[in-house]
């Protein structure tokens, strides 16, 4: 896999003159709207790809998520994203008037990342497979993982500006980078492999490592503002409420049913990497990192469904039966499956991944600055869309530091 996917940076480049013409177009960027980030840059897994893993597993066909229904309900196509339609990213790019995030490994010019790139891939981890064998798990194979995904970028930056790196100093300036969210993969496998969950636990400060490494290099590069988002509630998972069922009333949730355990894991991943974070922003006065709560804004779905249009937050539209709408036997797009007639009324569009109608009111605790500190809305005062979203809202974690 990894040397299907790390290919893409040698082929149909253009010649030096070409390409030192073509920089100047891109570092001109597109037209979006007035005060807001000229581009994108993304880091993460499947639930920030927007298009990469159709390039890493294009010739694989057992792969779902590479037709349909996934991508039924807006595209009308598979496009490579594990959900019915558009995810977190694609509303930020909305909102910010740029076109969707282009995938890094469908591009071949420099003109094909006039607004950015996108460089998460479906099934990504932070940490490398080599980190988990020498820890006694050999699940991971052979999959793309954050130090690729940083490869690839140095690698648009060569394009971008051959020769003289310098020369993409405003670029950088001027972007909004976004790192991940990513980590999750790094738990989910080991866990679907039944490695005993306090080993899982100790990989916690190692990824979290990782991602502050990648931080600390994109600021090396040039990066001033960056978003990291933390990990969702993934006690809420279909899949998960199906495999760890507990016949025990207080494994769960009072107020929405998910797991206790795995939330209290995935806000202990948070924790950590919020803490990070405050070390780093103040190693980098002159950078803004800002905190996305993906947790938080998840779990006001879970919570309140009802204001987003959603009536089972906790049960996927495409799977099979139970009462999750997951089975052990088949899975959305392979097997026996069923989909339902409206994913809007579901939290879950796959058991794993949740629906557009769920990424979207994600998107929008993030983007109105709800959840996000600081507010992206109050420290992007010139772009007139996150403004306009962030009036009048403040920061509102679900715990405590």
């Amino acid at each position: 896999m990894a040397s299907s996917a790390s290919g893409r940076a040698g082929r149909g480049l253009p010649p030096p003159a070409a390409a030192a013409a073509a920089v100047l177009l891109v570092l001109a960027g597109a037209a979006p709207a007035a005060g807001c980030y000229p581009r994108v840059f993304s880091f993460g897994d499947s639930l920030a790809d927007t298009g990469n893993y159709a390039f890493v597993y294009g010739n694989d066909s057992s792969q779902p998520a590479l037709r349909l229904p996934y991508g039924e309900t807006f595209f009308h196509r598979p496009t490579g994203r594990f959900s019915n339609g558009r995810i977190v990213l694609d509303f930020i790019a909305e909102t910010l008037g740029l076109p969707f995030v282009r995938p890094y490994l469908s591009g071949r010019s420099a003109g094909d990342f006039a607004c950015g790139a996108n460089f998460a891939v479906g099934g990504a981890t932070a940490l490398s497979p080599d980190f988990f064998r020498g820890r006694g798990f050999d699940g991971m194979g052979d999959r793309v993982h954050l130090d690729m995904e940083m490869k690839w970028f140095r690698e648009l930056l060569d394009l971008l500006c051959p020769g003289n790196l310098a020369g993409c100093a405003d670029m950088m300036n001027q972007s909004l980078f976004l790192v991940g969210e990513i980590g999750g993969n790094d738990y989910n496998i080991p866990l679907l492999s039944r490695v005993p969950f306090k080993k899982i636990r100790t990989f916690v400060p190692s990824v979290v490592a990782k991602i502050s490494s990648t931080i600390t290099e994109l600021i090396r590069l040039g990066a001033k503002t960056l978003v990291v988002p933390g990990n969702l509630p993934i006690g809420c998972v279909p899949r998960y409420l199906t495999i760890f069922k507990s016949d025990k009333e207080e494994d769960y949730e009072t107020q929405t049913g998910c797991l206790r355990w795995m939330n209290k894991f995935s806000q202990y991943h948070n924790k950590l990497l919020m803490k990070e974070l405050k070390k780093l922003r103040k190693l980098h006065p002159g950078v803004t990192i800002i905190y996305a709560d993906n947790y938080g804004a998840a779990m006001e779905i879970f919570l309140s469904p009802e204001q987003y249009g959603i009536e089972d937050p906790l049960v996927a539209c495409c799977g099979g039966d139970g009462p999750y709408g997951v089975s052990p036997t088949t899975s959305c797009g392979s097997g026996e499956y069923t989909v339902c007639d409206n994913p809007e009324k579901y939290g879950s569009w796959d058991g794993f991944h949740p629906s557009e109608a769920a990424y979207k009111a994600i998107a929008m605790g993030l983007l109105r600055g709800s959840y996000t500190q600081p507010s992206i809305a109050s420290i992007t005062g010139s772009c007139p869309q996150l403004a306009e979203l962030g009036s009048s809202v403040e920061y509102k974690p679900l715990y405590n530091l």
